[in-house]
């Protein structure tokens, strides 16, 4: 105990030491929080204390375990295991169950996981004969959830008018009936789900006085990791176990508060002091991961918040580089530059793949990283996600492009026919599926003349699985005259699979949403890229065969000592860290996010946020933007993010390649009149015939000449090095800066001159 305790700085001893009242301990970005708090539970237990007397509540069971492990190398593994330590969910449960009957449940109530909870919820808008458009069971769970955690009953509910006008603006006036039913038919089932698990802890505590003492005796001292992400009912149920003894220790930084779209409060932290008027206060002000750069950086950014607790990290590490700042014309070159820094970094530094982490706002900005890696052959995992075509949203959309390629695929046809839900369910499935089986042909074959085979089936459902077919048919028919990108467009649009992800109004569904998006840019993308390579038309079997191979070589990351780069959004980030850290994608409207930046506190939060991502590096951060980003159909102008300028220049490394300022004698290639038109019209496309390339060398082309700067709407900045073919056939083979080298069929090109050589 004594050599941990040496270890210490002489903050995070003091911090270690007092255990008389209450105190909250502000940890900055990698100031030893976790060694402070383990520490500081070793040392009441070397003091005499019982572990019976401890209560150390984590957000995750893998913080509980690191702690306890840890405690275990100080005390006896006994005493460490006997201590009440774990999630707020994990204890909780445990004092239920003690006290079950009290609240009219029974000790072995079960719990429900969210799709539990979701199939309840679509069980009971169905008994009410309402419209699930309107009440979206996602949105509905959300809802339910979020006032559970704001301490609402159903009673509550029922009383609050503002709740009431609330659900009456949006057309949701039987809410309240959901919620109530939601929570009886809960306890007529002997069940609780997540939330309440933390709303009947409460609800036991504030109704039985007996109990509440009872806890208050035993837990003599209170322990509370990353208070900055508790919720109301997590803070109202420390206040009443600390209300007697007041020996209540939190810990977390208020800099680092990113989850209020999960309920947390980060007044709960601001307001400790007020709350507990003798408190002390400690800071861990050292930053012992990154270097002076990065940490003066970090907090010169968060001093531009208004709403925390003053504190100065710093750092005791080598000054270290510059963040460098870097700039592509486009998000697509934008990954290309990212793929090919990691390799260079790589080389120079001669560092492992697994010391470098891509860091973006959304999950659908994977997309783009994970094609530009698998093409440099730089091995990557998506940490806390699924790879982006692995995902479930996209694996819908490309079971729809299967089975209007292929009818007979069984697998996409049942995944599809009842998504968007079309009252086609379970037991119409299984049905065809059995007339499929009995005469040994496809499930299309029988949806197709059900009476043939002999479907049983009720007119009702005829007629649901006709319109089905005909839905299919249409698609199966725009295949062979649209590409993939107009297909896609056009099937999102009459399934209704992107409508109904918006209408969710929830952060899963948004993001769900995004994803979908950027499957149509990629969709976009492919066709744009194989018409300039020359394909006139490229349909959905070409993008299917090309993603079956990216999904087929998708690595495998069971192996935690395997090489790899890592993928993962910045709120999956924290609380880790990282040699290198690319921050990609620092545009307005992308990060901070378009649907925060007129709202000031939300707009604190994505500024905590990127506080987040800069402190998740040792050594680097490099942060990207693209100046152009494709979304919906077009290349969109962006501006860079104005996080970027909260950081005082000192420590910062502009662009400054001259490619990108040459503005001047700008001339486009070809103009807008049959530039995209062509890309547009695939029926005027596929009339073009094409023979074998003209493999002729040419000097000039029009105004094009090998040698002439060239700026690409994907691929950048680039220098051309060749020119051959006629007429239709003519290309222009270019260096890309960062894509490498591309040849392009004119025709399609979609670039412009930067200089013009005399």
């Amino acid at each position: 105990m004594e050599e941990l305790i040496r270890q210490l700085n002489e903050n995070q001893r003091e911090a270690v030491f007092y255990n008389d009242g209450p105190s909250l301990i502000v940890a900055g970005a990698g100031s030893g929080k976790t060694r402070v708090l383990t520490c500081k539970i070793a040392y009441l237990l070397k003091q005499g204390i019982s572990p019976y007397h401890i209560l150390a509540l984590t957000f995750t069971n893998k913080a509980a375990r690191e702690m306890k492990t840890r405690i275990a190398q100080v005390v006896d593994g006994d005493t460490a295991r006997r201590l009440w330590m774990g999630t707020f969910h994990s204890i909780f449960s445990r004092i239920l169950r003690r006290h079950a009957e009290k609240i009219g449940f029974r000790s072995d109530f079960t719990i429900y996981d969210a799709q539990d909870s979701r199939n309840l919820v679509k069980t009971l808008v169905k008994e009410y004969e309402l419209d699930d458009k309107v009440y979206k069971p996602a949105a509905v769970q959300a809802h339910i959830s979020r006032v559970k955690n704001a301490l609402i009953t159903p009673d509550d509910y029922r009383a609050d008018r503002e709740l009431f006008e609330m659900d009456r603006q949006q057309r949701r006036e039987r809410m309240c009936d959901i919620y109530a039913g939601y929570w009886n038919r809960c306890r007529t089932s002997g069940v609780m789900d997540f939330d309440d698990l933390l709303l009947y802890t409460c609800l036991l505590f504030e109704n039985h006085p007996e109990v509440i003492e009872l806890y208050r005796n035993q837990f003599q001292f209170i322990m509370v990791d990353e208070y900055q992400d508790t919720n109301r009912v997590q803070h109202a149920i420390v206040q009443l176990l600390a209300a007697a003894h007041r020996r209540i220790c939190v810990v977390g930084d208020d800099a680092q508060s990113i989850y209020s779209f999960r309920g947390a409060c980060i007044g709960n932290i601001l307001n400790f002091r007020e709350t507990y008027p003798e408190s002390k206060l400690f800071k861990l002000e050292r930053n012992y991961r990154s270097t002076q750069t990065i940490v003066n950086a970090a907090n010169s950014l968060i001093r531009k918040n208004k709403e925390q607790i003053a504190k100065t990290v710093y750092s005791e590490k080598i000054r270290g580089e510059k963040i460098k700042v870097v700039r592509a014309y486009s998000d697509y070159e934008e990954g290309y530059n990212v793929a090919g820094l990691i390799s260079e970094m790589r080389m120079l530094r001669k560092q492992a793949f697994r010391d470098f982490a891509i860091l973006y706002r959304t999950n659908a900005q994977s997309r783009i990283f994970e094609e530009t890696l698998r093409k440099n052959n730089i091995p990557y995992k998506i940490y806390g996600g699924l790879s982006f075509y692995q995902r479930n949203e996209i694996k819908d959309v490309i079971a729809y492009l299967r089975l209007v390629v292929n009818p007979d695929d069984g697998e996409a046809l049942r995944r599809v026919i009842n998504y968007p839900a079309r009252g086609i369910g379970d037991t119409t499935l299984n049905r065809i599926l059995a007339a499929a089986t009995g005469q040994n042909v496809s499930l299309w074959a029988v949806l197709s003349d059900p009476s043939h085979y002999g479907l049983q089936v009720n007119s009702g459902t005829e007629k649901k699985l006709a319109s089905f077919k005909q839905l299919i048919d249409g698609f199966r028919e725009m295949n062979g005259t649209l590409n993939v990108y107009e297909l896609g467009e056009t099937l999102l649009d009459k399934t209704g699979l992107l409508g109904e992800l918006y209408e969710e109004k929830t952060p899963e569904g948004l993001s769900r949403a995004q994803n979908i998006n950027e499957l149509k840019n990629s969709f976009y993308s492919f066709v744009s890229e194989r018409q300039e390579e020359g394909n006139p038309r490229v349909c959905a079997g070409d993008f299917l065969a090309e993603v079956s191979l990216l999904t087929d070589q998708d690595t495998d990351t069971d192996d935690e000592t395997a090489d790899f780069v890592t993928l993962m959004t910045v709120h999956s980030a924290k609380g880790l860290e990282f040699k290198q850290v690319f921050v990609v994608g620092m545009e307005e409207n992308l990060f901070p996010s378009e649907r925060n930046t007129h709202l000031p506190k939300e707009m604190e939060e994505e500024r905590r946020l990127f506080y987040v991502a800069l402190t998740r590096a040792e050594e680097n951060v490099i942060l990207t933007y693209a100046k152009n980003r494709f979304s919906n159909g077009k290349s969109n102008v962006t501006t860079p993010s104005r996080f970027i300028n909260d950081i005082d220049p000192e420590y910062l490394q502009l662009p400054g390649n001259p490619a990108f300022e040459r503005t001047a004698h700008r001339t486009p290639v070809f103009e807008p009149a049959h530039r995209h038109k062509s890309y547009l019209n695939p029926r005027k496309v596929s009339q073009i015939a094409y023979g074998e390339p003209d493999a002729t060398l040419h000097d000039r082309i029009g105004d094009l000449r090998v040698g002439h700067t060239v700026r690409h709407d994907r691929f950048g900045v680039g220098k051309v090095t060749q020119l051959l073919g006629e007429k239709d056939n003519a290309k222009a083979v270019v260096a890309f800066e960062s894509a490498g080298t591309k040849q392009l069929l004119l025709k399609f090109a979609k670039f412009e001159i930067l200089n013009k050589i005399p």
